[in-house]
């Protein structure tokens, strides 16, 4: 076996913002450095840890290859047993070679009790069997983890991958982005609308915290794109975060942030998607309390709304009108309706898991209405 440098060689690791070195290898990061001072909380700080669309590119005919990792898992207990994580190989935009672990350390968190710390666990070892034909592959890590890498080995070289001439679509949004409750990273609808969009995904969600944050708008201000979405909301709502008043000023701010880095890249605003609950009734949304499986619910009250509360309806209205209000200024920027990927007829024929997540096949659908209606007027180079 032929140990491949992790950087500086003939790997690329793609949809990473930067990369730690490590005493023992690299993480691939998806925030800024100086984000990392600012992060504000926990759950923040496991959110964007986890390595949501980030991959090793290369070439190769080898037979075998060998990856070796560090995964932290979020966990809300020492010994609760932690899932495996899906690591894929993908060649042509296929899956071709899997491997699971359920080894790593725990990153302690949990929203009803006071936990917090890291239990110390084991390394994993992945191996992935090849045909030998020579191509370009992509090993997608689990988006649930973060993972420091630690070593790559190949029973063959590795070259770096063909350059596709690829225009780079950097995206931000919440668990729905991130890929919460999908089986794995190739499944998330970023992944595949990328693919089928024939762009490199730079996937900058952040499960529970696509709130608006400026450490996360002053991220994507630096992250060189080509074409730029960001979808938000339902967050906001999920944690009853914002009121109108703050909302609308709170947008403003973080497009204006964007723009100060990217004053002429496409850039695409997508409202929410359909959840049932919250689409005319303002947040928290909480688990429903007379259900033993986790149904999410609200417990917020129409005559809320009338205080300033945000429902997914208001929010989309918002941005829409943010967006027709700024392209006077801003002829690059556009409003998708996310009611348009996923709506409420859609959730009665198609319900999600728990009523806001989406399994693989909602992923799938997505991913889809996605690929036909973003960027539209920025098709013809592709």
């Amino acid at each position: 076996m032929i140990e491949v440098p992790l950087t500086g060689g003939a790997v690329q690791v793609r949809g990473a913002v930067w990369i730690e070195p490590t005493a023992r290898g690299i993480r691939p990061r998806r925030f800024a450095p100086e984000a990392a001072r600012r992060i504000v909380d926990d759950f923040m700080r496991a959110s964007l840890t986890q390595s949501a669309g980030v991959r090793l590119a290369f070439r190769t005919a080898a037979t075998r290859l060998v990856l070796r990792v560090h995964a932290t898992k979020l966990a809300e207990s020492a010994d609760a047993p932690l899932p495996a994580a899906v690591y894929d190989l993908s060649a042509g935009g296929e899956v071709v070679a899997t491997a699971e672990s359920d080894d790593g350390s725990r990153f302690l968190f949990s929203f009803d009790e006071p936990v917090h710390g890291v239990v110390p666990g084991g390394d994993a070892t992945l191996r992935f069997d090849l045909d030998g034909v020579e191509r370009d592959y992509e090993l997608w890590l689990p988006y649930t983890d973060e993972v420091e890498l630690l070593g790559l080995s190949a029973d063959a070289a590795l070259a770096p991958p063909a350059d596709g001439g690829r225009r780079r679509w950097v995206h931000h949004g919440s668990s729905i982005s991130h890929g919460y409750l999908a089986s794995r990273t190739t499944r998330t609808w970023p992944v595949i609308a990328a693919q089928s969009m024939g762009l490199e995904l730079v996937n900058l969600a952040y499960s529970g915290n696509a709130l608006l944050d400026q450490s996360t708008a002053r991220t994507l201000r630096d992250t060189p794109g080509d074409v730029m979405s960001v979808k938000l909301g339902i967050n906001i709502v999920n944690g009853d975060m914002m009121r109108l008043r703050v909302f609308r000023s709170a947008v403003h701010g973080f497009l204006d942030t964007i723009r100060d880095g990217h004053p002429d890249t496409p850039l695409l605003v997508v409202s929410p998607v359909s959840c049932p609950p919250v689409e005319d009734l303002p947040g928290p949304t909480i688990f429903d309390p007379t259900r033993t499986d986790k149904w999410v619910t609200t417990a917020g009250t129409r005559e809320q709304l009338a205080e300033g509360k945000l429902s997914l309806a208001v929010i989309r209205r918002e941005l829409a009108e943010i967006v027709a209000a700024r392209r006077s200024e801003d002829p690059h920027i556009d409003h998708l309706d996310g009611s348009l990927l996923y709506s409420a007829a859609d959730s009665e024929r198609l319900p999600m898991p728990d009523n806001l997540h989406p399994g693989d096949d909602v992923n799938a659908l997505i991913a889809a209405r996605f690929a036909e209606r973003a960027f539209r007027h920025e098709r013809s180079p592709l």
